[in-house]
């Protein structure tokens, strides 16, 4: 019996993201001025999935290690890597016990739009607690979340993630009062492949507020907010990204 939710969805897991390995300049900039006026050396992609923010930290002169709690995600992502040449350690964790995996700490734990799958508020301090366990002191922590408060406001229930002329990518989502359900409609439309895939996952909502409490109660002092990855400071009412 497969016990691991994303070993179906780890495959095509990439297919909205372009190539493996290229990345959103403005993302690459955030990353490169964080890093650099927070004295980062290493990295800790603890929730890094097929693993392609990887070669972005990587590419950014740090010393890399990922982490994710799903075999199915750290096989595409040795794949992805190798594709690369890159040799970067990959381990499986649950983000919510790395203390119990890594006996050394980093400059910085990134943690990118998984926060959510944490259940309640009680899974995600566990999480937000060993990944401060792991960092060394002042460490920098890189949350991204969603939906922000805006969506969670609006409530959209069609998202168009992914046309391309082969794929079609469409999330569906269902929302409850403190959880919203990501139906992930994966549609493969060309001469090679006429089909259609599902994965769903359901998220635990944490807006900003939440997050902010979550955080100060972890150990976390010094906390930003940002509406996009050029610094925008986060407005509720406003912003399409999450990122603390």
């Amino acid at each position: 019996m497969n016990t691991d939710p994303y070993q179906d969805f780890a495959e095509r897991y990439d297919l909205s993201f372009g190539q493996f390995g290229e990345d959103d300049s403005q993302e690459v900039e955030f990353f490169r001025n964080l890093f650099s006026r927070n004295g980062v050396r290493s990295v800790l992609d603890c929730a890094c999935g097929t693993g392609r923010h990887l070669p972005l930290f990587h590419s950014l002169g740090r010393e890399v290690v990922g982490s994710d709690i799903s075999e199915g995600m750290l096989i595409q992502a040795r794949k992805n890597l190798a594709g690369h040449n890159l040799n970067i350690s990959l381990r499986q964790a649950d983000f919510r016990g790395l203390p119990g995996h890594f006996d050394r700490q980093f400059d910085a734990v990134v943690c990118l739009a998984a926060i959510g799958f944490m259940p309640d508020e009680a899974e995600c301090l566990k999480a937000l607690k060993s990944m401060f366990a792991v960092l060394r002191e002042g460490g920098l922590l890189v949350l991204t979340a969603m939906p922000t408060d805006r969506q969670w406001k609006e409530r959209p229930r069609y998202q168009l993630v992914a046309n391309t002329r082969d794929f079609t990518r469409l999330f569906v989502v269902d929302y409850e009062e403190q959880t919203a359900r990501y139906n992930i409609l994966d549609v493969f439309h060309c001469e090679a492949r006429n089909e259609l895939k599902e994965w769903s996952a359901e998220l635990r909502i944490f807006l900003q507020d939440e997050q902010e409490r979550l955080l100060r109660a972890s150990g976390f002092r010094s906390l930003e907010f940002y509406g996009s990855f050029d610094f925008t400071p986060y407005d509720k009412e406003t912003s399409n990204r999450l990122i603390s």
